[in-house]
C-alpha cells in the first residue's frame, strides 16, 4: 500500500481514471520517445466509450503536446485486464515504429501495466486491512492517525497542509462561479444559490454541505483543479464533510491534517484490497468509497473510538453497493454531481448513527471491501462508466 501522497493528488478534473491517467501516461511516453514525430494512441473500453465527455482527447494532446498526435477511440474492444486501456505507439517521420507501450488507467489517475505497476512506488505500509491496523493501534495505544504518521513520516503533514488549501480553495472558487457547466447537457451550476439559500436559513446544515460538495464537484465539472478522494468524480464529499465540521467545531489545522490522515487511510485500503475505479465496479467504488472515507473522518472527528470508526466506514460504502456509473453523455455531470452532495449528508448521518453504539457490528470494513468487489464483478458492463445503461441509456 502506498503513500498517501499518490492516494490524495492534485490536478484538473473531470476524471482521475479518464483525465489525470491518460495525461500521466501520455507525459512517461513522450519522455521514452521525446523525438516522436507522431504519436498514436488508442483507447479501449470505458476510456473509449467516455473518453470525449472526459476530456481524455484533451488531456492526451496536452500531455503529448505536438502537433502530430492521432488518438483512436475503440469503445468494441475491452482488454481483460482493465477496461481503461490504453495503447501508445511513437513514429520517426519515416513512420518507422520506434516503441509502444499499453497500460492501463485504473482509478485515482493510478497506471499500471498488466500484471505489474507501470509507475513502481514503495509500498510503505505493512498492514493493509483495516482489521490489522486497528489491532496495531491498539496494542501501541495509537490513533488511525499515528499510523499514517509512522509510516509515511511527518512529512505527510505539509503534503496534507497542501492536499487541504487546495480542497478548500477549490470550494472557494467554486461558490463564486456561476453559469453553465461545459457540454452539450448545459447543467447550470448550483453551489452559489444553494449557499446563498442556506446562510438564510435556520437549519442551514444541509444547505451548506450541499453547497460545498456542488462547488467542489462543478469545478471538477469544469476541468478545474481539484483533489482525488478517492477520484475525480467523487472529489466533492471528504472536502464538503471536513469543511462544513471545521466550521462547526472551529477545528484547527492540525485537528484537519489528522482527519485526512484518517479519511485517507480508509480510502488507501479500499484502493489496495478493492477498486476506486467507476470502469472497474462502478459508482461505488468512487462515491460510495467518499462516503465511507468521510463517515470515517466524521467519526474520529465525533470522538468515535476505532471499532466506532470502522462502523461508520463501514456504513458509508454499505448502503452504496451496487452503485451503477452510468455518466449521461460521458459527462462527470448527471448524476455525479448531486452523488456527491447526498453522500456528503450521509457520511455525517453514517457517523452520528454509530455514535449511537458502541461500535460493534456484524460487517467489518474489510468484509465490506470485498463485498463491493464481488459486487462489481458481476455487475453488467453497461453499467460500468460505459454511458451505455442506466440514466445514460435515456440520453444516448
Amino acid at each position: 500500500m502506498q503513500s498517501l501522497k499518490s492516494f490524495y493528488c492534485i490536478g484538473h478534473g473531470p476524471s482521475s481514471s479518464h483525465t489525470m491517467g491518460p495525461y500521466n501516461a501520455g507525459t512517461l511516453f513522450k519522455k521514452r520517445f521525446p523525438n516522436a514525430s507522431l504519436y498514436r494512441v488508442t483507447l479501449f473500453g470505458s476510456l473509449a466509450a467516455t473518453g470525449r465527455g472526459h476530456l481524455t482527447d484533451d488531456a492526451l494532446h496536452q500531455a503529448l503536446a505536438t502537433k502530430g498526435v492521432e488518438i483512436l477511440f475503440r469503445p468494441d474492444i475491452t482488454k481483460p485486464f482493465h477496461s481503461n486501456g490504453m495503447f501508445f505507439e511513437a513514429f520517426d517521420n519515416k513512420q518507422e515504429l520506434l516503441g509502444s507501450w499499453e497500460v492501463y488507467s485504473v482509478g485515482g489517475s493510478a497506471l499500471k501495466e498488466a500484471g505489474e505497476s507501470a509507475t513502481p512506488e514503495p509500498s510503505i505500509y505493512p498492514l493493509t486491512t483495516l482489521g490489522e491496523i486497528i489491532k496495531w493501534c491498539e496494542k501501541e495505544h495509537k490513533e488511525l492517525w499515528q499510523y499514517v504518521e509512522t509510516y509515511e513520516g511527518e512529512a505527510i503533514w505539509e503534503y496534507l497542509a497542501e492536499v487541504w488549501a487546495s480542497m478548500q480553495t477549490t470550494i472557494d472558487r467554486g461558490l463564486k462561479q456561476s453559469g453553465v457547466l461545459p457540454g452539450i447537457l448545459q447543467y447550470p451550476r448550483k453551489a452559489p444559490m444553494f449557499f446563498a439559500k442556506a446562510r438564510k436559513e435556520e437549519k442551514r446544515a444541509h444547505g451548506i454541505i450541499f453547497a460545498y460538495a456542488l462547488a467542489t464537484s462543478e469545478e471538477n465539472a469544469s476541468g478545474n483543479i481539484v483533489v482525488t478522494a478517492p477520484t475525480c468524480g467523487a472529489c466533492g464529499v471528504v472536502p464538503a464533510v471536513l469543511r462544513y465540521l471545521k466550521e462547526l467545531y472551529n477545528l484547527d489545522q492540525i485537528d484537519c491534517l489528522r482527519a485526512l490522515a484518517v479519511a485517507g487511510l480508509l480510502g488507501n485500503i479500499v484502493k489496495f484490497n478493492g477498486s476506486i475505479s467507476g470502469a472497474e465496479v462502478g459508482c461505488q467504488g468512487e462515491v460510495g468509497v467518499a462516503c465511507s472515507m468521510a463517515a470515517g473522518m466524521a467519526s474520529y472527528l465525533f470522538g468515535g473510538n476505532l471499532q466506532q470508526i470502522d462502523y461508520a466506514a463501514e456504513m458509508g460504502l454499505e448502503h452504496h453497493l451496487g452503485m451503477t456509473c452510468d455518466p449521461i453523455a460521458g459527462y462527470v455531470q448527471v448524476p455525479c454531481i448531486e452523488r456527491n452532495a447526498v453522500a456528503a449528508i450521509r457520511a455525517i448521518d453514517a457517523a452520528e448513527y454509530t455514535s449511537y453504539t458502541d461500535g460493534a457490528h456484524k460487517v467489518s470494513f474489510d468484509e465490506i471491501i470485498q463485498t463491493m468487489v464481488e459486487t462489481g464483478k458481476d455487475m453488467n458492463t453497461n453499467y460500468k462508466e460505459t454511458s451505455l445503461g442506466g440514466l445514460a441509456k435515456r440520453y444516448l
